[in-house]
């Protein structure tokens, strides 16, 4: 496999899946439970686990800190069960697609089904042994809507990488605060965004930014170095080789055609201004 084109495709599924977390949809169906805020991300994400306690969604969520768990989870078991959280979020998935996605001209049937077509095998392959999220979801039924149905199984791949990667983010001695500070040092993720959501002290940023900054990967600003750069983008890779034999079931130009074609839903869903909160 062409270890570019992986990447490529991972990104554009990352890209694909995440509307879920920002659209009206999701919030209204949350909000019928009595649910408004952080818990719902936490709940609805973590659904496919079933009602775990709080301590496995930490240990799942990566990069957020205990504190947002603990204040964000008590109680979204009892607002609504895990299949009704889930149920929901697929309604909100669904109607929020069929909303910017499901018009003439951004994805047709026949794409869908040809997508459909290329991720089905990858999904049906995948090793799910220590990728506790995408097993997750691995195991829930296909919504009937086929929109939702390729969401869905964006999903499970977009997990698996997720989980790939967390991996190699303890082997490397890169801990959950420490992974924001480099997502932060690199324009991956907005700082403002991190403070609201990860909810990381700054005293615990301190010294995740001075941890960094021995190893020679911050300077005392939190700034990257070339070095530190050069370390983030030396994981990504890792990351990214470690998903190359999923790939292998449709080989670069099916992985290559994925990406094309899922491309119009984030675009779709960015000029619908469902990113705004982020700029």
């Amino acid at each position: 496999m062409d270890r570019s084109i992986v990447h490529d495709v991972h990104m554009a599924i990352n890209l694909a899946h995440r509307f879920v977390y920002f659209v009206p949809e999701a919030a209204a169906e949350y909000a019928a439970f009595g649910v408004t805020g952080r818990g719902s991300y936490f709940a609805s994400r973590a659904a496919p686990l079933g009602p775990v306690p709080d301590e496995v969604v930490l240990a799942t969520f990566y990069n957020f800190s205990p504190r947002a768990v603990a204040a964000a989870m008590p109680g979204m078991w009892d607002a609504a069960s895990p299949g009704q959280w889930q149920a929901a979020r697929f309604r909100a998935a669904e109607a929020a697609l069929r909303r910017v996605v499901g018009v003439p001209g951004v994805l047709s049937a026949a794409e869908i089904a040809e997508a459909r077509s290329i991720i089905d095998p990858v999904v049906a392959g995948l090793d799910l042994a220590g990728k506790p999220l995408a097993a997750a979801n691995a195991s829930l039924v296909l919504p009937a809507d086929p929109l939702a149905a390729l969401w869905q199984q964006v999903t499970v791949v977009r997990e698996w990488r997720g989980d790939v990667h967390l991996a190699l983010l303890i082997a490397n001695e890169v801990g959950p605060c420490a992974c924001m500070v480099l997502q932060v040092g690199t324009g991956r993720f907005p700082l403002g965004v991190t403070q609201a959501t990860r909810q990381w002290s700054e005293e615990e940023w301190s010294e995740a930014v001075a941890s960094l900054a021995g190893r020679g990967w911050v300077d005392a600003s939190g700034a990257m170095t070339i070095a530190g750069n050069a370390e983030r983008e030396r994981i990504e890779d890792a990351t990214d080789r470690l998903c190359e034999p999923i790939w292998a079931v449709v080989g670069n130009s099916g992985a290559a055609r994925l990406a094309e074609l899922l491309a119009p839903v984030h675009a779709a869903m960015d000029a619908a201004g469902t990113y705004a909160s982020l700029t």
